[in-house]
């Protein structure tokens, strides 16, 4: 175990939820996603996940897991077209995405809180081409870090729902200032699964009320009203390529889940 404990704030504690739900399914007989660094890190890190592994409902873990493969399928089909492009993963916490899809060439920013930052450097190094960096978003002197800024993938997995709709209007504008193109993938919950979330997530996995989700939104469509620069590439309710993976008794939760749109993933296109 790592001697340093976990400070974060409030929201940042969050992280640990994908770490564990990687980890735990990574140690399942038939994983549906294997992640061999999430392991390793829930192993080193010196945290009590116990209310985590006692309390969450296997749907919430299951759905850490459907936004991990859908950003890995996402990932790798934009690299088939861009092999060197850059992908700056907004809100990192203790992601390891990039241990999953690495193809030898891409260019990869980390960004996060710097408390977040200074965690994760104890457990996921940088390299020549894997760089972290510790700001918020919402800074502007990140953008000069990026040179490439035509062929750009955003992740924000587990992230949009803690900003406000202004916040993310203007976290857009922001992307369509700097960059010439950009993808950007992203989970969100509509307004009834944001109340979900925060009972059933926030609430059980011990974590502080300060932490609640923020945003949710039913149409995703209305995205597109911002600005006629953004493009819907692609949206699915979270569930919808996972559930043939389980049994039908397995699988009612998530039919209903997809059903109300409680969860969903989404791939957006912003030219500016």
């Amino acid at each position: 175990m790592n001697n340093k404990s976990v400070e974060l704030g409030y929201v940042q504690k969050t992280l640990l939820f994908p770490l564990w739900g990687r980890a735990r399914e990574t140690q399942k007989e038939h994983p549906l996603l294997i992640d061999q660094t999430a392991v390793r890190i829930v192993n080193e890190i010196n945290y009590d996940f116990s209310i985590i592994e006692q309390n969450m409902n296997p749907l919430s873990q299951l759905s850490w897991i459907a936004r991990s493969i859908y950003f890995d399928l996402e990932i790798k089909n934009y690299l088939k077209n861009h092999p060197d492009g850059t992908i700056i993963n907004i809100g990192c916490g203790l992601d390891t995405t990039y241990e999953r899809i690495d193809n030898g060439k891409v260019i990869w920013f980390d960004l996060d809180l710097p408390d977040v930052i200074e965690l994760r450097k104890n457990y996921i190094k940088e390299t020549d081409r894997r760089k972290f960096i510790s700001e918020s978003v919402f800074g502007k002197d990140w953008y000069v870090k990026i040179m490439n800024k035509e062929t750009v993938l955003i992740l924000m997995g587990g992230v949009i729902y803690y900003f406000k709709e202004g916040e993310i209007k203007e976290l857009f504008n922001e992307f369509m200032n700097h960059f010439a193109s950009v993808d950007i993938l992203f989970d969100y919950s509509s307004e009834i699964g944001m109340k979900l979330a925060n009972k059933m997530v926030i609430k059980q996995g011990g974590m502080d009320k300060k932490a609640n989700l923020v945003w949710g939104i039913n149409d995703i469509r209305k995205m597109t009203k911002w600005d006629d620069r953004i493009e819907i590439v692609n949206n699915m309710p979270m569930f919808k390529e996972f559930k043939k993976n389980y049994p039908l008794k397995k699988r009612i939760g998530m039919i209903l889940s997809d059903m109300m749109k409680i969860m969903s993933l989404c791939h957006i296109k912003i030219i500016r």
